[in-house]
This record gives structure tokens, C-alpha cells and sequence, in this order.
């Protein structure tokens, strides 16, 4: 059995804890790895490794720093298809997610890049007489990631790439169910030329989170991930001194309006309600359909299903794979059990799909006359299961919206411009779509939800990435008048 490892100071470093957790092919549903959980020493043990490299790499000039970042770009790219294998070997991804996922982290990397003019601070002459007043950035020190299963090479690129960029120096804890993603790109930095020590993997669970949270020398902690777990996140890393960002789950709603271009609409639901499987935190898992329109969408979203192939990621036809672990498909499938007693109507049932026999395969759902109250509404389902609720004005539509606990994204679909202008001022919602359903903002603006899904006050990558991963220090100096002093400059003395 392949074991796979820690990453600490530029090697792979063997587990000594003697615990594992297996890692599956969810397209198989076999074992095909066993990953070492780290123990709190051996967290020490990469955090001293990112204390001692620090000293230095903080030192780097801005130029080497972005080098590095562009080689590791480079590096990344040229190695994208086995990136995506490994993506869809552990996760399940089929191929074009898995080349989604990693067009969208490469994005981060190019935004790193220019660190230079990313971390100009400010300058003003003559505050006072003589004196100057300006600000300059600086590195935290170490900080650490911890990582969601669902996208394991994106989502730590959203945390990395400006962290080191900045100056910091790195642990990340990746998800244990797909965790080979996060060596691979170790090695890629280190061949970039990274200093040892500057980035480390440390595999495991509950046990290393909560070093994490408690080690004194680590200054910052970025968290992607469900609602409870980033709320105990922040809690207790806030508790003990750190900056936390710790972004939450969601409940995305999709708003169709009755002027709404049906069969763009109904493409959307489909490409944004199934795709990798559901398991994502932008995932659209409510069409709020306004008026009468629900009697053309809810048809034209069905007679789509049939047609959408599920299968391995070894299939390059395949449009959605797997789910994460048997259990999670088991869940999943009793939100569509559980429908009809609940009021809701099963319109297709993907339990009942002619699908792969191995592995952990759902088809996709949809479900209709859905309402607040019911478990397939109020919860994160985190698959493939679509839900559309019926109301009859768009002042409904927003209200519903706005009750929800989740605040993560949304989206509207319209052809009326006043309407698309309206909704993004009433929503309650921190990143919005306009006829755009998965609203993920580009690596230059930042990611992050309202209420529920975000605990903290920062965003993640992007500008509030460079501010969450820097400190300001403002200089406030006055220098003697070269015209009284008596030491000879070499110059004529001028007021």
C-alpha cells in the first residue's frame, strides 16, 4: 500500500505517529493509499522548519520573490495534466473540472507574480516641517492553510501563492481524503527554487488542526471549509491571538425571472447545480423560480439530465464523477429519500440511474415544489441535488434569499437590466452573479461570502489576501537641517 507523507523543510518527511487514514478512488470505491496523520510534535516540527526559514526569506528582494513565483508558474503549467490525474485519481473530479480547478488556482499564481507592485505601501512629504510620513508592508511570519477536500490543488493556491509572495512562510494541512496534490506541488516549488523550509505539508486531522490553532509561533490561519468546523476555526485561532479567515458553507440560489432566457437558464442550472458533482462551496443548489416560469424551466432542466454522462475520471467523456467517500453519497441520497415526505416531488431520481457498479456514484437529482423547512433546503447538501422553489414575485424571491443562513453566492437570470441592478443592491449575498451562475471572482478581486459562510472580516486571495498575509508599519522620521550642520556634505547647504 502507498504510504504518502509530510513535507517539512524542502523533503518528504515519513509520519512517525503510526496513525493513518486510507485514501480511496471514489471512481473504484478501492483503497489506493494510506496517508500519515501527523502528531503535534511533528507539527512543531514543520512550524520550526518555517520559523527558521523566515529569517531569510523575509529578507528576499521583491524581485526574487516574484521569480520564484513565475518559475513556479511555469512549473505548474507545464505540469497540469498530471496535477488534474492526481486530482481526479483521489477526488473524483472527471477531466475538465479537474482542468477548471487548476486554471482557476493558476490564476493566483499570476496575481502573486506581481508582488512587487502589490506591496507598494505610501508616502507623504513634509507632514510637518521636515518631516516625512510613510507606510511599508511586512510579512506576519508563519501562517498555515487548512484545506477542504473538494478542490485540493485551487484552494491552497488561493492561500499560498500570496502568503509566500508577501514574504511569509508557509504550513498547509490538507484535506486527508486527497492529500498527494499538495507534495506534487512542494516539489514544484522547490524546483522553482523555493528555500527550504519556506513551504510545508503537514497531513492529519483534528490533531494538527488544533496544534495549529495553538502554537504560539504561527500568526495566521486561512480556513475553507463547513459552517461548524470554520466557526470552532476562528473561535479558537482568534482566541489565541491569530488572524483567521475562515470561509464557511452555503445554500447558492439561483433567481429566474419570467422574462429569462429558458433554455440559458436551464443550461446554467445543469453546468452550475452538477458539476464536480455538486461539491463545491459555489455550487447552485436552489432555482428560485419567480412566477410561471417554473412550468418551462423545471421541463427544459429534466429533458437535460438524461443527457449528462456520468462516469470515472479515466472517461474523457465523462461530465460529472464520483462523490468524495461512500458514506458522504449515502447522505447525500437520503436528502432525495426523504423529499417526498417533506412535500417535495422527486422529478429525477439519481438513485435510480444505470450507473458504474464500483465506486461512489450518484446521479443527478432534481427536485421541485421545495420549500424552507425542509431538510433538502435548510442544510448544505454538498451533491448533486438541485432543488426549485416556486414564489410568485421577485420581492419573494429576494426575501427568501436574504432569511437564509448561508450567505455565500448567488445569481440572477434576466434580460432586464433594471431588475439584474436592483437585486445586487437588495441581496444579502457576498458575490453575485448576473446571468453568470457560479459568480467566483477572478484572482485580481477577492472570494469570500456574508453571514453564515464567512467568520471573520476578511476576504480570501486577491487584495484582501495581500492585506491578510501583510501588516502595515507607518515611519514617521525628521532628519537634521543639512544648513546648521557643521559637518561638510560635500554640497551646497540649501533650506
Amino acid at each position: 500500500m502507498r504510504t504518502i507523507d509530510h513535507w517539512i523543510n524542502g523533503a518528504l518527511t515519513p509520519s512517525a505517529s503510526g496513525r493513518t487514514s486510507p485514501v480511496f478512488n471514489p471512481a473504484t470505491g478501492e483503497q489506493q493509499a494510506e496517508v500519515g496523520l501527523a502528531s503535534a510534535e511533528e507539527v512543531d516540527t514543520a512550524v520550526d522548519a518555517a520559523a527558521r526559514a523566515f529569517r531569510t526569506w523575509r529578507s528576499a528582494s521583491l524581485s526574487k520573490r516574484a521569480e520564484v513565483m513565475f518559475r513556479f508558474h511555469q512549473l505548474v503549467v507545464a505540469h497540469r495534466d498530471e496535477i488534474a490525474d492526481l486530482v481526479s485519481s483521489e477526488h473524483g473530479k472527471v477531466p475538465s473540472d479537474a482542468a477548471g480547478e487548476l486554471a482557476r488556482g493558476i490564476e493566483n499564481i499570476e496575481f502573486a507574480c506581481g508582488v512587487p507592485q502589490l506591496m507598494k505601501g505610501g508616502f507623504s512629504e513634509q507632514a510637518s516641517g521636515g518631516v516625512d510620513v510613510y507606510s511599508i508592508k511586512q510579512p506576519l511570519g508563519v501562517v498555515a492553510g487548512i484545506t477542504p477536500f473538494n478542490f485540493p490543488a485551487m484552494v491552497p493556491m488561493w492561500m499560498f501563492a500570496n502568503a509566500i509572495a508577501t514574504g511569509n512562510t508557509f504550513v498547509l494541512k490538507p484535506s486527508e481524503k486527497d492529500p498527494s496534490v499538495s507534495l506534487l506541488m512542494a516539489d514544484l516549488l522547490r524546483q522553482a527554487g523555493l528555500p527550504d523550509g519556506v513551504f510545508n505539508v503537514v497531513q492529519g486531522d483534528k490533531v494538527a488542526v488544533d496544534r495549529i490553532l495553538d502554537h504560539p509561533d504561527i500568526q495566521a490561519v486561512s480556513f475553507v471549509g463547513s459552517t461548524p468546523i470554520a466557526k470552532y476555526i476562528y473561535s479558537t485561532g482568534t482566541a489565541n491571538g491569530k488572524r483567521v479567515q475562515a470561509l464557511g458553507g452555503a445554500k447558492n440560489h439561483m433567481v429566474v425571472l419570467p422574462d429569462a432566457d429558458i433554455d440559458m437558464a436551464a443550461d446554467a442550472a445543469v453546468s452550475a447545480g452538477y458539476g464536480s458533482a455538486g461539491e463545491r462551496c459555489m455550487a447552485i443548489s436552489v432555482v428560485v423560480a419567480v412566477g410561471d416560469v417554473g412550468d418551462r424551466l423545471v421541463p427544459a432542466i429534466a429533458e437535460r439530465l438524461p443527457r449528462l454522462r456520468v462516469g470515472p475520471g479515466t472517461d474523457p467523456a465523462a461530465e460529472m464523477g464520483p462523490l468524495i467517500t461512500r458514506e458522504h453519497r449515502d447522505k447525500v441520497a437520503s436528502y432525495v429519500s426523504g423529499a417526498p415526505d417533506e412535500g417535495a416531488t422527486i422529478v429525477v431520481d439519481g438513485r435510480d440511474n444505470d450507473l458504474p457498479s464500483e465506486g461512489f456514484f450518484l446521479a443527478p437529482t432534481l427536485l421541485d415544489w421545495v420549500k424552507p423547512g425542509m431538510r433538502a433546503y435548510d442544510d448544505e447538501i454538498f451533491g448533486p441535488v438541485l432543488s426549485v422553489m416556486r414564489v410568485s414575485t421577485y420581492e419573494e424571491a429576494v426575501d427568501l434569499i436574504n432569511a437564509h443562513q448561508y450567505g455565500n453566492g448567488t445569481a440572477i437570470f434576466t434580460r432586464d437590466g433594471g431588475a439584474a441592478r436592483q437585486f445586487q443592491f437588495d441581496i444579502q449575498v457576498g458575490m453575485v452573479g448576473i446571468n453568470v451562475p457560479i459568480p467566483v471572482p477572478v484572482s485580481y478581486y477577492s472570494f469570500g461570502g456574508w453571514k453564515a459562510s464567512l467568520f471573520g472580516d476578511s476576504n480570501m486571495y486577491g487584495p484582501s489576501g495581500i492585506e491578510f498575509y501583510t501588516r502595515t508599519k507607518t515611519v514617521t522620521s525628521r532628519w537634521p537641517d543639512p544648513a546648521t550642520s557643521s559637518v561638510d556634505l560635500g554640497f551646497p547647504r540649501t533650506r
